[in-house]
């Protein structure tokens, strides 16, 4: 949203949600992928140019890493994330106080070095950069960085009585938070290394091993979405058996994590709730997805709002 510091004297409030499959602002979403050419391109729809490089964005998914201030890339995306969100308004020009996130347990440790990393250029100093044919000009004047997961509820904190438990499905990991009484337990939030990716290797494991075949990952994702796709029935079989075990792993995770069904509710975010939607049962009166893939975002946006208005 443009929030109410849009402004002359203040910068436009811009959520994005930095994943390892995905970017998500509050209006728009984008594969990861980042493809730097020395020369344009032939095909420039998704073509971003910036400092004497082109880059193509959005052909495949970044790989995980646990310290995204190590990739160029993510400043790349950054910056693709913002046009696409000003876009979304009209607007090609701004500045841009920027609302991110890190996942649950890595908040405090990193979030000092990932708001440098996305404030490597001087605050007062203009970005310019063409992406999708449209010449832009941002200055990037300050980060606040959040909690991934717990953004997407925030706003709604005061509706979760009793018990609950947090899951956050991302592309390269899950985070799990137990929530008591609209407040966050900080003991008993979890971070790991089981997000969608995991689900995509496995898919491919079991296709080689059953049918000596690979399928491209568009495909699987429709599956994985949708629950069916255009193929043969025998590789639609495996798909989705493989996408249950991997699914089944999810809930035994979160049993790990002391998850009771009949003593907790389950809020489920993030990329991977389609897959608790289409391969596993649940109670539908006990567990939530909500299916928004930008919902972290807004939350972003929703706390960086309240953090000015608080600080006034």
């Amino acid at each position: 949203m443009i929030t109410d510091y849009n402004t002359p004297n203040h910068p436009v409030i811009v959520g994005l949600d930095h994943g390892y499959g995905n970017m998500k602002t509050a209006h728009t979403c984008f594969q990861t992928g980042v493809t730097r050419h020395d020369k344009e391109p032939t095909f420039k729809s998704n073509m971003l140019f910036y400092e004497g490089w082109y880059y193509t964005i959005g052909e495949d998914h970044k790989e995980f890493t646990a310290d995204k201030m190590n990739d160029p890339d993510y400043f790349i995306l950054t910056l693709a994330g913002i046009a696409s969100e000003l876009a979304f308004y009209g607007r090609q020009s701004a500045d841009v106080h920027l609302a991110v996130g890190l996942p649950l347990t890595w908040v405090a440790e990193q979030k000092d070095d990932f708001k440098k990393y996305l404030m490597q250029r001087n605050p007062r100093e203009e970005i310019a950069f063409t992406f999708k044919g449209k010449e832009n000009r941002v200055r990037i004047t300050d980060v606040d960085v959040f909690p991934q997961g717990f953004a997407a509820i925030v706003s709604h904190l005061s509706d979760f009585k009793g018990v609950n438990m947090l899951c956050d499905i991302g592309n390269g990991t899950m985070n799990v938070m137990t929530i008591t009484n609209g407040r966050p337990i900080s003991s008993k939030c979890f971070t790991e290394k089981y997000g969608t990716h995991q689900c995509t290797l496995l898919i491919r494991e079991r296709l080689m091993q059953k049918h000596h075949v690979t399928v491209d990952d568009a495909v699987i994702e429709e599956i994985l979405r949708t629950g069916a796709a255009d193929i043969g029935k025998p590789f639609l079989e495996t798909i989705i058996a493989a996408a249950k075990e991997y699914t089944e792993g999810i809930l035994r995770r979160l049993r790990e994590h002391e998850y009771n069904p009949d003593l907790m509710r389950l809020y489920i975010v993030g990329g991977g709730g389609c897959l608790v939607k289409n391969f596993v049962a649940y109670d539908e009166s006990r567990v939530t997805i909500n299916e928004d893939i930008c919902a972290t975002a807004k939350g972003y946006e929703y706390m960086a709002n309240a953090r000015m208005r608080k600080a006034g």
